[in-house]
């Protein structure tokens, strides 16, 4: 009895003391030169906390009670921003950097804006916390992106993201502010010739644990961003904790997850981030597991080193590395064959890294120099065995890599700022095909190595209390062909309250083309498509965005792009476009006569998450054409006409210490276009033969999917421990993905996407007394 009385004592003491868990929030506020700022008031109206930056811009609340907060940041000269969700918990205490834009003309009401880059129009900021939060995400900020309007997955295998109707080779992936090449695993997923796509693949190479966050651009970009037709990912890692050392396990179906960070010195104020991925697929393949006869696996390992130095300015080093592959293996027994894929064995590989240092200094007070070196290489490989009637073997290789020097020097003047850089890299793209039927042998390999320059200017100037004014110029220029593009950009943003504002931005974008068409020889050994030019793409966005209170947002744009010098089929009318691929371009010979044109109107509404619940509804109408050499314009694949997304969760505090959350996300899009196969030619051919002169004439059924996530939270002194659940496509909607012909059945089979996938995961973070 008195054991059961001392237990009984023990939990309540336990409980009592877990109910008063308290952690450190703490950080720095600095100027857009990156100077600390003194004196900035940080408020926590829920707790009704307030306190001020040191000489240096730092702060520091102890004793804050674990939750979640919305920070507000203010000072003289400033405008005040609103930092929103930020979560607190035992496990790990919360840095926070936040740079403040200067406001000289800021006159009556305070203007409360959600803190986001520079550009005016067509951004959201992704969080790490909504990365872990959201539902169907898989911890990956590209498939969070499709929650945004206009946004949506071209496979739910993959996270290449169709951005306004525009293909996903439109898109640009930036780390620490450069362009990197694909920096995911498995970047043949979901696609209709299983090869690698330029943008996408099954997840990405780093870990949500050291994402500070990404900058999540759709169109009419500023002067600094080149070589980019929809979107840009723009992804900041961020630093570990300079103090203390903390830790990080997770381990569940996706895999095993490892972080840790702490102080390298703590009087020098460096720190280390480092993690560590294996797949649970790959766990089970090591012990002979198969899905459908695929051994499916991934791992990456991926670091941020930071370095502060006095008078020498701060210093990161940062990589990301990864391997994937995915090996089908087919049954030995004939009999058991049923479509063409069985007659094979196919073995893709895929490796990506990224690495870097990156250097920033203070010139002066309104004066910084920001210094990028970096290195990223993407290979890829497919080798498919056939071993039917006729065996044969095909060995294909597709690789790149991007050596980027940048340098951006940005200064503040009293109602302006100037930022003038440039990005220098060497880009090598390289291309290998190995054939062996039983009567001949065939093989090419091309490469090219060229530099590519992207000098700009930016400057933005603020005109009046209610108008400000951004303009810039970008250059884009590629070695190998001396194809070249001034581009013009400007933006102008106008308040029409201290809670609205409206703006409008117009820019001339251009982009390098795949490298599939550069490299593209026939077998002569001649390279066909050498003087192939850029793709333009002139952008106008006009938006309105209001806030009704401090933890809501309404935001509407229209856009409209125009597309020209598109590549399309040479010497004879036809209605191909390279508007329309993903992965290789389907002619050899091609000709920079195509155009196209997107149109839309986007709108979003959002609730920061407070008083325990958020919701973010988001849609948008489109249309996405193109013209090919017969100058019939059409619509292209990618033209769904709408996309619809409701994302929203709640939370629910047993007690202080406990948490259960629900969280839901709803997909609604309407179905991509498809071509007819022309069944008589296919079946005389052997392979899949579409029906160009009706191209995209078929409209798949519309996309729905329901995701839900469903997790546990409990914090106790030192450390937080999660249970969660992640439904994919709860109502295992059969939703259409494409049709091929299938030599072997001699009939169309129609291929769906992804049904009901569940991933259940435990995590850890702790910390070291």
């Amino acid at each position: 009895m008195r054991i059961i009385l001392l237990l009984l004592l023990t939990t309540f003491i336990t409980e009592l003391s877990a109910q008063n868990i308290k952690q450190t929030l703490r950080g720095k506020v600095t100027n857009e030169s990156g100077i600390g700022l003194a004196k900035v008031n940080i408020s926590i109206e829920s707790a009704q906390i307030k306190v001020q930056t040191s000489d240096e811009g730092k702060f520091e609340i102890n004793d804050l009670p674990i939750g979640r907060y919305s920070v507000q940041f203010s000072g003289d000269g400033f405008e005040t921003q609103l930092l929103t969700e930020v979560l607190v918990e035992a496990g790990k205490q919360k840095v926070v950097e936040i740079s403040l834009k200067s406001n000289s003309l800021q006159l009556g009401d305070v203007v409360v804006r959600a803190s986001k880059p520079t550009a005016f129009n067509s951004i959201n900021t992704i969080t790490q916390e909504q990365t872990l939060r959201y539902a169907g995400t898989f911890f990956d900020p590209a498939r969070l992106a499709t929650s945004f309007p206009g946004v949506v997955a071209g496979n739910d295998q993959a996270n290449g993201l169709v951005i306004r109707g525009n293909s996903p080779n439109g898109m640009q992936w930036r780390l620490e502010g450069v362009e990197i090449v694909n920096p995911n695993h498995l970047t043949n997923a979901g696609t209709f010739s299983d090869r690698p796509t330029q943008t996408g693949g099954g997840t990405t190479i780093f870990s949500a644990q050291l994402l500070e966050k990404a900058d999540f651009l759709t169109g009419a970009f500023p002067a600094e961003y080149g070589n980019v037709l929809s979107g840009v990912m723009d992804v900041h890692l961020r630093k570990g904790n300079n103090e203390r050392h903390e830790f990080t396990g997770q381990a569940g179906l996706m895999g095993i997850d490892l972080a840790a960070e702490g102080p390298i010195s703590k009087k020098a104020g460096s720190s280390y981030l480092v993690n560590y991925r294996y797949s649970f697929t790959g766990l089970l393949g090591l012990m002979g597991v198969r899905f459908g006869g695929e051994d499916i696996r991934y791992t990456d390992l991926a670091f941020n080193l930071s370095f502060p130095t006095k008078k020498s300015g701060n210093f990161t080093v940062f990589g990301m590395f990864g391997k994937s592959s995915n090996d089908f293996q087919t049954d030995r027994d004939f009999s058991n064959w049923k479509v063409d894929k069985d007659e094979r064995d196919i073995l893709f590989k895929s490796s990506s890294q990224t690495y870097g240092i990156t250097h920033t200094l203070n010139l002066s007070p309104s004066t910084v120099l920001r210094t990028v070196i970096a290195g990223s290489q993407n290979n890829n490989s497919r080798f498919e065995n056939v071993i039917y009637v006729n065996p044969s073997e095909r060995n294909e290789e597709l690789g790149k890599e991007r050596y980027t020097f940048s340098s951006i020097i940005t200064k503040k003047f009293k109602l302006s700022s100037l930022k003038i850089g440039a990005y220098l890299t060497n880009q090598i793209d390289n291309i290998y095909t190995y054939f062996t039927p039983t009567f001949s042998r065939f093989g090419r390999s091309n490469l090219i190595s060229k530099g590519i320059a992207q000098p700009f200017v930016n400057y933005n100037v603020k005109l009046n209390s209610k108008l400000s004014l951004q303009t810039g110029l970008h250059y884009l220029y590629y070695d190998f062909n001396k194809s070249s593009s001034l581009e013009p950009r400007a933006a102008l943003d106008f308040s029409l309250s201290d809670k609205s504002h409206i703006n409008v931005a117009y820019g001339l974008h251009s982009q390098l083309n795949l490298p599939q068409i550069y490299l593209q020889d026939f077998g002569t050994g001649t390279l066909n498509n050498q003087n192939i030019g850029f793709v333009k793409s002139n952008q106008l966005v006009v938006g309105y965005e209001n806030m009704p209170n401090r933890n809501s947002k309404i935001k509407i744009e229209a856009y409209y792009f125009g597309m020209n010098n598109v590549p399309i089929a040479l010497g004879f009318k036809n209605s191909y476009s390279i508007l329309n691929e993903i992965e290789s371009p389907e002619y050899y010979f091609l000709q920079n006569t195509g155009s196209g044109r997107n149109y839309g109107i986007e709108a979003t509404c959002e609730k920061y998450l407070t008083k325990n619940y958020y919701m973010v509804v988001a849609g948008s109408i489109y249309k996405s054409l193109a013209t090919g050499s017969d100058g019939i314009e059409r619509s292209t694949r990618f033209d769904g006409g709408h996309t619809f997304s409701f994302t929203g969760g709640k939370e629910f505090h047993r007690k202080p210490n406990r948490t259960v959350g629900i969280n839901t996300r709803i997909l609604w899009s309407g179905g991509f276009r498809d071509t007819p196969i022309d069944v008589n030619i296919s079946r005389q051919a052997k392979y899949t033969i579409f029906d160009a002169s009706q191209l995209n004439s078929i409209k798949l059924a519309d996309y729905f999917r329901t995701d839900l996530r469903v997790y546990w939270k409990k914090n106790k002194p030192n450390f937080t421990r999660t249970w969660s659940l992640d439904i994919q496509n709860l109502t295992n909607t059969e939703n259409e993905s494409y049709s091929y012909f299938d030599v072997r059945t001699n009939a169309i089979i129609k291929k769906y996407q992804l049904g009901l996938i569940p991933v259940l995961s435990y995590k850890i973070e702790f910390r070291l007394k």
